[in-house]
């Protein structure tokens, strides 16, 4: 625990055989109280691998995408009693060494969230990031920031961390179950008024790294201009129904097996 709060780490998996003991071994285990690791129907030994490592871990019957990974993970988070969560890939792509400082962010009730941006120094062309990866997540995050009028330093990380009260706040179910949920989620935190912190973090770009192809960027990229129009929109009172407040996150869902099942 940071300041009498329970730390909670997920890990929403997919193929992560590779890197996932690499991950796991760099998290400071005095500084989380659980790690739940989700895994979306891998063909690989992922599941295995996390059972060897004692994660407790669930396993979704089929594929439910990069969202609907995330939506189980924040379910099992709550549901054993976390107060912050903390997103880390498995992918070894950031480092696991910044959770206490991404977690004490928010345990000592500076931030609702915090985000661990890549954009903050130049760490990320030296980390491997493709070109045009760079100059595409600096022209949407200027555009992210106008429309939602914010100066947050990036949108696109996948290593954050949220507070109880965002995650049981936001309609996280009303959102998409694939790579743009990221975005909306970070947009919904924005509109319903919580705090989000940033922290400089390094990235690693390598061949077991997990990456979406240029066409799902591109298609990733049109959706974030249609998340921060409709934010807008939103805000000038237009009903928008990806901002629809008051949702609440779901109980476990019936198809989860759980191989390491603890207090869940």
């Amino acid at each position: 625990m940071i300041n009498n709060k329970k730390i909670v780490v997920i890990m929403p998996a997919y193929n992560a055989e590779k890197t996932l003991e690499k991950t796991y071994n760099e998290i400071y285990q005095n500084f989380v109280d659980e790690i739940i690791l989700v895994d979306d129907f891998s063909s690989d030994e992922t599941k295995e691998i996390a059972k060897r490592l004692d994660i407790t871990t669930i396993v979704h019957e089929k594929n439910k995408g990069y969202g609907g990974n995330q939506k189980s993970c924040y379910r099992a988070a709550l549901k054993a009693g976390a107060d912050i969560v903390i997103m880390l890939h498995p992918d070894y792509q950031y480092t696991p060494k910044l959770i206490p400082a991404i977690a004490s962010m928010m345990a000592f009730e500076e931030y609702d969230a915090v985000i661990a941006s890549r954009m903050l120094g130049n760490s990320a062309l030296k980390g491997g990031m493709p070109l045009y990866k760079l100059i595409s997540n600096r022209f949407l995050t200027e555009f992210e920031n106008m429309l939602l009028g914010e100066k947050l330093s990036e949108y696109h990380t996948g290593f954050r961390g949220f507070t109880k009260k965002v995650l049981e706040t936001l309609p996280l179910e009303d959102c998409s179950d694939d790579f743009i949920f990221d975005n909306q989620m970070l947009a919904l935190i924005l509109y319903n008024g919580f705090k989000i912190g940033e922290i400089s973090c390094p990235t690693k770009y390598f061949a077991e790294a997990s990456s979406i192809n240029f066409v799902r960027s591109c298609k990733y990229g049109l959706e974030v201009l249609l998340v921060s129009i409709k934010y807008r929109l939103a805000k000038l009172g237009f009903k928008v129904k990806l901002f629809n407040n008051g949702g609440k996150i779901l109980d476990l869902e019936k198809e989860l097996i759980y191989y390491n099942r603890r207090d869940l």
